[in-house]
């Protein structure tokens, strides 16, 4: 009654090869017969080239064009105060807001409750061990979180997903933005992490 048809996946695919030239040779009866065709496939049974470019860039003299750009530092600097860097990201789990991914049982099962992530020897200093609840604290607030273990952050660094609202990421980031791309520096913020439950703070 509201006047929607229903459209054909492989139509909306259809148009979007009419304006998208990566999607040449890329069709969904090979997806579903090959599992997967990667960019560029040069042909109709070619699985994709393992390089990208290798023939030369999309453009007339087919050479890439390289731009240098000036380091900005960013805004919100480590300190005495804040010694240390938060950095905010998606997990295996939960995307983004949450909005779907914390309503799904499994998912949520797996990752309940809002964490951050540190290097062990970061958790070694704060006398915290994995499990044990820190709060990180920024000039613009702070959130008290459970931390996780995890080798693969900086010993300087934590990371703090951004899907939990309960221990929201935008509490902390910082919403300056650079000056050429206006993108909001929520990647970058110097944080204070210290023991819920002691003095210590790690630096």
């Amino acid at each position: 009654g509201l006047g929607w048809t229903y459209t054909d996946p492989s139509e909306v695919f259809a148009e979007m090869k009419l304006n998208m030239s990566s999607l040449n040779n890329i069709t969904w009866d090979r997806l579903e017969t090959e599992g997967a065709v990667t960019y560029p496939s040069t042909s109709p049974t070619d699985p994709g080239q393992a390089i990208v470019f290798a023939d030369g860039f999309p453009r007339q003299d087919g050479r890439a064009r390289f731009t240098p750009a000036s380091i900005i530092a960013p805004d919100d600097a480590p300190d005495a105060d804040y010694p240390m860097i938060l950095t905010t990201g998606r997990q295996l789990e939960h995307w983004h807001t949450g909005s779907m991914t914390r309503r799904s049982a499994v998912l949520d099962e797996l990752e309940p409750e809002a964490n951050c992530s540190l290097h062990p020897s970061t958790l070694r200093k704060l006398g915290v061990i994995p499990g044990d609840h820190i709060r990180l604290s920024t000039k613009r607030g702070t959130i008290e979180i459970m931390a996780r273990e995890d080798r693969a952050v900086s010993p300087d660094m934590v990371f703090l997903p951004f899907a939990y609202v309960e221990a929201a990421a935008n509490i902390l980031t910082n919403p300056a933005v650079d000056p050429y791309g206006k993108i909001p520096e929520f990647k970058f913020s110097a944080v204070k992490v210290e023991a819920v439950n002691g003095p210590v703070a790690a630096e």
